[in-house]
Order: C-alpha cells, then structure tokens, then sequence
C-alpha cells in the first residue's frame, strides 16, 4: 500500500473545489442543493443538500468512471490489497451479487452454505444458477451455524466437478471464520472461482492480528461492507476483485442491476473511509479489540451470560475467530437474545445490532468509546437481577438443515398459491422467510416447509421477532407451488 498517495481523497475533493464554484444548478436532483426543500436543508444540513449532485464531466460518472471515481477506486484496490476495486452504492446486497451474477449463467452450479445472507439466494433468482449447499455445523449450545469445513467443501466439488464457484461467508455475524486460505486454493485446484461474503470482514484487512481477508488468501472476489465496521455511510460498500477477474466483465455486471444515478453523498464517504482506514486502520482496530476484549471479560464476570471468544477455534469448523465480534449468550439468565435485546432498547436506551433466539450481538467498531462499553454492561447485570428467569428449554440452533426439491429461480417464478402457515406443512416454498438481521433464511424459495420449521417461525414471531420475506405482512401465510 501506497501510504503517500493514501493521503488522497479525489471524489471528495472534487466535491469540494465544485461546491466552492457556486454553479448555478440546471440539473437534477430537483431540490436544488436544498433551495426546494428547506425542510430537507434542516435536517441534513446545507454542505451534505449542497453535495448531492448528478453526475457531470467535473465528477466523473460511476457507470464508467475516468476521473476522480475511477482514481477513488484505484486507491481502494492499493488499500485492500486487490486488483481492482468497484465503489458500490446499492449495499453490500449489490456487491453480493455481483458477484454471483459475475460467476454464473444459467444453470451453473455454485456451492455455498446454506447460511448465507439472503442476498446470494436472490442472486440465484436473478440467474439461474443451481446452488449445491453444505449445511454448517452448528453449535447447540449457543444456537449458532459455523464454518466451512474443508472436507465438507472437497466432498461437494467431488459430487459436483462441473460447479463453477465455491461462496464463503468469513466471518460470519457471530464472528466465526473459516480455513479461507485452503478453501481458495481448494477452489482453483478445480477450476473454480473463490468468491468471500465479507460484509462483516472490512477491518480484517487493516489490522495483522485479526483473520486472514479474503484478498491476502487470493480469492477471487470479495463484497465488503464499508458502512459496518469500516466507517462510511449506510448503503456503501465495495466490490474487490483478484487479478484472474476480468474488470470490464464485472463492470457489465454491475451495471445490469445498479442505479444511473450514484449518490455522491455514499461515494465520497466511501473516499474518505477508505483514506481513514489506510491511514489510521491498524490503530483504530487495534482500539476496536481491545474494546471488544474488555467487554467480554466483562460480560462474562457477570454470571449466566457467555460472550465467546477465540477460546471457540478448533481449527475447522471455527478455523479462526473475529474478536471484534460481541456476541453474548443469553440462555443462562432464560431469556432468549430478542427479548434481551427489547430490554436492553426499550429500559436502557442501548440499540445493539440485533438478537436472535439464543444470542445478542453489539457491533464494536472505530465509532465506540469505552464508557459505551461500561453502560452495555452496567445494563446487562441489570437485566440478569431484574428479569432473569429459569433457563428452559428453547430452540437448540439457529439453522434448520433445509430440503431442497427446486431451484430458486424455478420456485420463485413457478404458479402458486397461499396457504396458511400450519397448513403448509410437507408444501414446497417460493419465498424467504428470515429474522433480519442477521437475514441468513429460514426458508428459501424451492425448500420444503416442515413441522418442525414452522414451529421455528412461530416461536420466533411469539419471541419478538423482526420476521420478514413472505407476501403475507404479518407471516401469518406461505406462497407454495401449485
């Protein structure tokens, strides 16, 4: 990495000189750097209306950038460590993908675990890829789905030689990573692209006592999400592409599905994190574990509840683990992730990430201070001693082993009908349902509805669950095959 030429911020500078001109606006967007909606003005501001501009030969055009953009993206490629970097505007979702759609045609096949954010099934929608899933191995104790293993992984590419690509979540949300160096290379030895859901992974590349990223284990792709750990806005990400991917292709790609009309306000954020991070990363990260360590000897001096750590790494199903990853368990005071997650918001002011039936998650990252810290603790003894009840028996994992009968894209667009939910029972879905977050599916278009699933989405819905995917709004129906 360059760090002289880190120092540089083109897209925002550019920004800067033109906001500087005072041009008299005869563009979009129509609110005319705010004189339209002085409402908008108070609320975000006269400099963030002033730069929300369109593209124009000044700022180059994300569609095909030749200026500032593309220089924006050449120093985040130096700063990751990649080819080539895509600055990307529509999410992580976006870059995800991509990805996919980059990979497969038509009837591909792509492995991949089956807990992957519902992003990368959409994907299989959108082309017809036939996914070849290997369920994780999950941990009942906590409730929670784990890696990749290798042998899980070269036993899928033995039944299935013609795949086209292997799909890798490191780390997960719970903060656990797979072998990803041997799963790369597992991939190429077969002809196979490696591409790295990084949405939870933008520190690993700016800090040497975190996991391994997915450039340095030389995948193919991989889709970061800058706006979670890594400091920009909401809905910015970037897209990292290995010398083996033909730039101009994904480019193709991403403009299929992403917007003509890139925010300028989500691109320059994503300019001056990247600088941020290739400047101050290794330090800020560095704060960021000691942050996140603290609180789990912390949390767990409390009693009941248990904030798992590196002590997990067994060298295969948990390879490595992610410790700016705050996830406390909750089954030992007795009360699921969710409603200590409710308490937690609605007693004591604190919003963490989310919580699910078994487990919280509080996101660390450069933004924290330590008293914050102090408070999520203060408060969960409060909840131990206040609201506690005997532990009993709840749901043993966060993932229910699915089967498969069609592909997405065959049960998303084949004729169907509603039926109630306990009446889907042996019925064939064709749509998501999940908690978000964490998004990971519940049911998949193309999956069996069982029992056993069902009672899964009710107790989730009865827990407080933010359910979503199915047509029915308040998940009281399933769309089946005809």
């Amino acid at each position: 990495m360059n760090r002289d030429r880190q120092k540089r911020a083109p897209i925002y500078e550019a920004l800067e000189k033109f906001r500087r001109q005072r041009v008299v606006p005869f563009d979009v967007p129509g609110h005319k750097r705010g004189r339209g909606n002085p409402e908008l003005v108070e609320l975000l501001g006269e400099r963030c209306v002033g730069i929300d501009v369109n593209s124009m030969k000044p700022l180059d055009n994300l569609c095909h950038p030749v200026s500032v953009i593309k220089e924006a993206e050449e120093l985040a490629a130096d700063a990751f460590g990649a080819a080539h970097a895509f600055l990307m505007v529509g999410g992580t979702t976006s870059s995800v993908q991509s990805m996919v759609l980059t990979a497969c045609k038509p009837g591909d096949k792509i492995i991949l675990p089956r807990n992957v954010h519902k992003s990368a099934i959409n994907a299989l929608v959108l082309c017809g890829a036939v996914p070849v899933y290997i369920d994780p191995k999950v941990d009942t104790d906590l409730g929670i789905p784990l890696g990749m293993e290798v042998e899980d992984v070269r036993a899928a590419i033995e039944a299935n030689p013609d795949a086209v690509a292997i799909f890798v979540n490191n780390p997960t949300y719970y903060g656990i990573c797979s072998d990803l160096r041997s799963l790369v290379d597992l991939a190429h030895a077969h002809n196979m692209l490696a591409l790295v859901d990084e949405a939870h992974g933008t520190h690993l590349y700016f800090n040497p006592s975190l996991p391994l990223s997915g450039m340095a284990a030389g995948a193919d792709m991989a889709a970061v999400s800058m706006h979670k750990s890594g400091g920009s806005l909401t809905q910015s990400s970037l897209l990292l592409c290995g010398p083996g991917v033909n730039a101009g292709y994904v480019s193709n790609i991403i403009n299929l599905t992403q917007t003509t009309s890139a925010s300028y306000l989500l691109m320059s954020s994503l300019d001056i994190s990247r600088r941020n991070l290739a400047m101050r990363g290794r330090e800020s990260f560095a704060r960021v574990i000691d942050m996140a360590e603290y609180a789990r000897r912390e949390i767990n001096a409390i009693g009941d509840y248990y904030a798992f750590g590196s002590e997990m790494i067994n060298g295969g199903s948990i390879y490595d683990f992610d410790v700016t990853k705050l996830a406390v368990n909750t089954r030992g005071i007795g009360l699921t992730g969710i409603e200590v997650y409710d308490l937690l918001r609605d007693e004591y002011d604190i919003q963490i990430e989310f919580g699910d039936l078994s487990n919280i998650l509080a996101y660390i990252s450069i933004g924290d201070r330590i008293q914050d810290i102090e408070r999520l603790v203060g408060a969960l003894a409060d909840i131990r001693r206040l609201y506690s009840k005997p532990r009993s028996d709840l749901f043993t994992a966060e993932y229910i082993t699915p089967q498969v009968k069609a592909t997405p894209q065959q049960a998303f667009y084949s004729p169907k009908e509603s039926l109630p939910l306990r009446e889907t029972a042996g019925r064939i879905c064709t749509e998501f349902v999940m908690c978000y977050p964490p998004g990971i599916p519940i049911l998949a278009p193309g999956e069996v509805i069982t029992p056993e699933i069902i009672d899964y989405i009710e107790f989730a819905k009865a827990k407080g669950c933010s359910m979503q995917g199915p047509a029915s709004e308040d998940i009281s129906e399933l769309n089946v095959l005809v």
